[in-house]
């Protein structure tokens, strides 16, 4: 059995990464083997210490560049996952790994995507639009942003006393029960391809 080798990254708090890391932690087919970050202070990690999982951080011109895919290519890295991670991906990246890099979107795509849509400014623009359902969107990523194929949406209504903080806090619970398991079958399932 082939194993998969994993890397996430995350720019933020990286309470994904930590679901993710958890959930893969002695999973037989899948590790995550890397943690890269475009922030030093990114709380992710420190996540990524306490399953000791290596972790580097890098800037926009060594992801550009080809210095990161060099770091994957060492570790031997077969899919990437964004958690939280919020630069645009370059196509030096997504050349590498064709409808191997996913993203988890906290809206239902396409409603509330794009540049600028992330985090608490979509659950506000959600609120504010008066939606009565939102969820979270997992997808393949292209060279654009929350454009790549879905591959899973889960639903949670917007309830009439939501604000975007109460919003969020639902959503992001969906995230952490979801997101590791929509990779799993992405991963098990892309297996079969040629890489």
């Amino acid at each position: 059995m082939k194993k998969n080798y994993l890397a996430i990254f995350a720019s933020g708090s990286g309470s994904n990464a930590e679901a993710i890391m958890k959930y893969f932690f002695h999973h037989s087919q899948i590790e995550i083997v890397l943690v890269l970050s475009n922030n030093e202070r990114a709380y992710a990690l420190e996540r990524a210490k306490k399953y000791n999982v290596p972790s580097k951080i890098f800037t926009k011109t060594q992801l550009q560049n080809g210095e990161v895919n060099q770091w994957l290519k060492e570790v031997n890295i077969t899919h990437l996952v964004l958690a939280g991670f919020l630069w645009l991906v370059p196509e030096i990246i997504v050349t590498a790994f064709p409808h191997r890099i996913i993203n988890i979107h906290p809206s239902l795509l396409p409603k509330f995507g794009g540049k600028g849509m992330h985090g608490h400014k979509i659950h506000e623009a959600v609120v504010a639009a008066q939606e009565i359902e939102t969820g979270i969107t997992m997808h393949e990523v292209n060279e654009r942003y929350d454009e790549g194929k879905i591959l899973a949406q889960v639903k949670c209504a917007v309830l009439p006393t939501d604000d975007a903080t109460t919003l969020g806090e639902r959503v992001l619970k969906l995230e952490h029960e979801h997101y590791p398991k929509v990779i799993e079958a992405w991963v098990t399932s892309s297996a079969d391809r040629p890489r």
